[in-house]
C-alpha cells in the first residue's frame, strides 16, 4: 500500500531551517503546465565549471569536477568527482570570446574525465579568459 504525505514546509528537527532530502533516482516532478511528468535526477547538470583559460588556468568555482590540467594552448582536461556510468554523457560549453567557439574532443571523453579546446573564428586554438561548461547524463 503507498501512502502520499502533504505538507506545506519540510525544516530541520529543530525547527530552524531546511532540511536534507535524499531523493530516489526515480523520483519525478510535474513539468510546467502540470501535464507531464519529468524525473527529477536526471533533469539536473552532474557538473558545471567556470574557469580561468588564460596565464596560469584556475577554477573560479566548480561543481563534481576534482581538477583541470592545462594541456596546451586553448586545450583542457577535466578530471571529474564523480565518475558517469559511461562516456556518452552530454558536455556542454562557452566561453567569453563570443567570436570564439568550443569543441569537445569525443575521443578523450571518459567515464571520469573530459576534454575541450577553445577556438577563434578561423580556428585556431586560442586561451579564453572565462571559459564555462557544463555535464548532462547518469552517474555511476
Amino acid at each position: 500500500m503507498s501512502s502520499q504525505l502533504n505538507v506545506d514546509t519540510i525544516v530541520d528537527k529543530a525547527g530552524s531551517g531546511g532540511s536534507n532530502v535524499k531523493m530516489a533516482n526515480t523520483s519525478t516532478y510535474v513539468g510546467e503546465g502540470g501535464s507531464g511528468t519529468q524525473n527529477t535526477v536526471q533533469g539536473l547538470a552532474k557538473t558545471w565549471i567556470k574557469h580561468n583559460g588564460t596565464g596560469t588556468i584556475a577554477i573560479s568555482d566548480s561543481f563534481n569536477v576534482t581538477s583541470l590540467s592545462d594541456i596546451a594552448t586553448g586545450t583542457t582536461d577535466f578530471t571529474l568527482t564523480n565518475a558517469f556510468g559511461n562516456a556518452n554523457y552530454s558536455i556542454v560549453a562557452t566561453c567569453s570570446d563570443t567570436s570564439a567557439h568550443i569543441q569537445i574532443s569525443d575521443a578523450s571523453q571518459a567515464t571520469g574525465s573530459y576534454r575541450y579546446r577553445t577556438l577563434d573564428g578561423s580556428l585556431n586554438l586560442i586561451d579564453d579568459p572565462s571559459v564555462y561548461g557544463n555535464t548532462h547524463g547518469d552517474l555511476a
